[in-house]
């Protein structure tokens, strides 16, 4: 297992993480989940690849929370560089790509997990969990068994599980569905397009917002009281 390039980091200590993502609303919140979960630290936020080389060439990081759609260069190119300049951080990629072919390249590469966007609190906090616990492992292993029982902490049981009552399916027709909207939805708005509610127009919306990836403000101009208006705030 990898450490940073300088003063690596031992399984007792805390795991230093660098955020490099784009937006500004989304890297702001993933700073905050990962301050949230015991045994990790943010030790900066970085918005493009050139930005988080500075940082990493002047603080230690353990792991990457690697966004791979850059400004100025693709996160795998991004990471292929690191790895031939010596930098050895591992990487969780944050990407809304499905492409298996690119998941493939990734793993040559240190990319221990891959995070489709948007999620949530509870999934990165899972995925850090399983890093960490594939990280403290240590001595030599008993067996095919033992090696085996390592390597699985870092694969997830399953989806990650949404609030109750939303489901994924409809989730991403959300996602597209705000996405495609640039000027921003309301939830009555978000109801018709997608054919729902709008009350569950107004969950999946504020799921969204709770996972940093739409911002809600209020929708002036109205006749009475201000409906929020949702905007997408991330690819």
């Amino acid at each position: 297992m990898t450490t940073g390039q300088t003063g690596g980091q031992t399984g007792g200590g805390t795991i230093r993480v660098l955020v490099v993502e784009d937006d500004p609303v989304a890297a702001d919140a993933h700073v905050l989940y990962v301050g949230r979960v015991p045994g990790f630290t943010a030790v900066g936020k970085a918005h493009t690849g050139a930005e988080a080389r500075r940082v990493l060439d002047r603080t230690p990081v353990d792991l990457l929370l690697l966004d791979l759609h850059l400004p100025d260069v693709h996160g795998l190119q991004f990471a292929r560089s690191l790895r031939a300049a010596g930098h050895q951080a591992d990487v969780i990629a944050v990407t809304s790509a499905r492409d298996l072919t690119v998941v493939r390249e990734g793993v040559s590469l240190g990319v221990v997990q891959y995070v489709l966007k948007p999620f949530t609190f509870a999934t990165l906090r899972d995925r850090l969990v399983r890093y960490a616990e594939f990280r403290g492992a240590a001595g030599e292993a008993s067996g095919q068994d033992e090696v085996d029982r390592a390597l699985a902490t870092l694969r997830a049981p399953g989806p990650a599980a949404l609030p109750k009552g939303l489901s994924a399916p409809t989730l991403e027709r959300v996602t597209v569905a705000l996405r495609d909207n640039t000027e921003g939805l309301t939830a009555t708005g978000l109801a018709e397009v997608v054919g729902i509610s709008r009350i569950t127009a107004r969950r999946y919306l504020e799921h969204l917002v709770d996972a940093g990836r739409a911002a809600r403000s209020p929708q002036y101009g109205t006749v009475g009281r201000p409906e929020l208006q949702y905007r997408w705030v991330s690819r």
